[in-house]
């Protein structure tokens, strides 16, 4: 009976606050019980019983936010990606909410659509396919076809997301606090919570995205290789967005049996690679959502980028902040890098850290971006960063914290690690880096 009350997805605000609070109090038992049991158990009974408690959470978090839609989903989506907060036996279960991808049944779309157009779908599109081509946390994204002919996709949110996301928010908020399993203080944990959900608020605003949409096309129009979709006003409202249907070849295709060759697929990651250092740098703007469906490619070089409502904002003074910290990883100067962290606020003030630390872990993430080509088809950089972690002591790891500032877009480069694996790019990235951050700001 509990398994199939668990398959069925919270439809209304009370039965989904029923599920995070019910999620909630089963997990504060059991940390309860484990502080009590521990009060009587060796310090290595103690650790083998915490490890359990923490994969049983993560295996409770993953499988109640996988049956829900929306902002709930959509952060523990984003925490997956948090190993620096999470413990790992919880950020490990996390990851299968990445592919969780379940649909809307079509009338709730529908209705939905009709009532944000104002119009029956039959008069707004001469077709559009009831099953949706992709499904994610917030909305599903639909084909159709214009009454003027043009090929569309119509990106469709899901109801009431909106207005659940601060009740999400505080329940996974809670969830995370719970036995002192975070390795992060209060004020920083804070800050990142809000920089979390100011960018859902704004990915919830299809608006918005458009405008995005339109600024990115402006800042990429001399890069012909680089296809935004384009806006469709009066078929768009801010939950629905029709857009220009731009094909490509999916990521996990773009192989020599698909005809992308080897220099063609250096040249798409040297491209994408050079966009993102861009959007960094000199935009100031980020499209920091790297999930493979954002993005396809084609034989002749050219990159679709799809989903513009992931953007983060520099303010002129962190993106300086970013350049500077790249600048002084690689002339390996120490003390300025320990400094430039503690203002971003990604190292904890009153706290020591050795030049010896920084040389281990700066040579391990510039390791790609060196003069020589880096194979990235065959990359074991991040199992030689997991090792690293596992070597290196706690009380080190803890002198370190996420910094809202820098947070998305960490989450952007990360994510595009694993792209450029799929791509199997083998080429030299120290050239493109070092323009990234000696061009100047394009933005006042």
């Amino acid at each position: 009976m509990a398994d199939d009350r668990r398959r069925k997805r919270p439809t209304t605000a009370t039965g989904r606050l029923f599920r995070l609070t019910g999620m909630t109090t089963s997990i504060a038992t059991r940390v309860a019980g484990h502080q009590v049991k521990g009060l009587f158990q060796s310090e290595q009974a103690k650790a083998t019983d915490r490890e359990k408690l923490l994969q049983h959470i993560g295996k409770e978090v993953a499988a109640t936010l996988g049956e829900m839609k929306g902002a709930v989903m959509k952060v523990g989506q984003i925490a997956s990606q948090m190993q620096d907060i999470l413990p790992t036996e919880i950020s490990d279960q996390l990851k299968v909410l990445q592919n969780a991808s379940a649909s809307m049944p079509f009338h709730v779309i529908r209705r939905q659509l009709e009532r944000e157009l104002g119009a029956p779908l039959d008069e707004l599109f001469t077709r559009f396919e009831d099953k949706p081509f992709a499904a994610a946390s917030i909305g599903q994204v639909h084909h159709a076809v214009t009454p003027e002919g043009d090929e569309v996709v119509v990106k469709v949110q899901y109801p009431a997301v909106k207005e659940s996301i601060d009740s999400d928010m505080k329940h996974l908020r809670r969830i995370l606090r719970l036995g002192s399993l975070l390795k992060v203080d209060e004020a920083a944990l804070d800050a990142v919570f809000q920089e979390i959900r100011n960018q859902l608020h704004e990915e919830l605003d299809y608006h918005q995205e458009a405008t995005n949409l339109e600024h990115f096309q402006g800042f990429h129009q001399d890069q012909p290789w680089l296809v935004i979709p384009q806006v469709f006003p009066a078929l768009s409202s801010e939950k629905v967005l029709t857009l220009s249907y731009e094909t490509g070849t999916p990521l996990d295709q773009v192989d020599d049996e698909h005809g992308f060759n080897q220099a063609t697929r250096n040249q798409l990651g040297e491209r994408l690679f050079d966009a993102i250092g861009q959007q960094i740098f000199q935009f100031r703007a980020v499209h920091c959502d790297p999930h493979p469906g954002n993005f396809a490619f084609r034989r002749d070089g050219t990159i679709v980028i799809y989903d513009f409502g992931a953007v983060k904002r520099l303010p002129p003074q962190d993106a300086d902040l970013l350049k500077r910290l790249v600048r002084m990883a690689i002339n390996k100067k120490w003390e300025a890098l320990d400094a430039l962290l503690m203002e971003l606020g990604a190292r904890k003030k009153d706290t020591q850290v050795s030049g010896e630390f920084y040389a281990v872990w700066v040579e391990l993430l510039l390791r790609a971006f060196g003069d020589e080509p880096y194979d990235f088809g065959h990359s074991k950089l991040h199992t030689d960063i997991m090792r690293q972690v596992k070597r290196t002591p706690l009380e080190q790891i803890l002198k370190f914290q996420p910094s809202s500032r820098s947070l998305l877009v960490e989450r952007a480069i990360s994510g595009h690690y694993w792209t450029m694996m799929k791509l199997g790019v083998n080429t030299a990235f120290r050239p493109h880096l070092e323009k990234a951050i000696n061009t100047a700001t394009l933005v006042d």
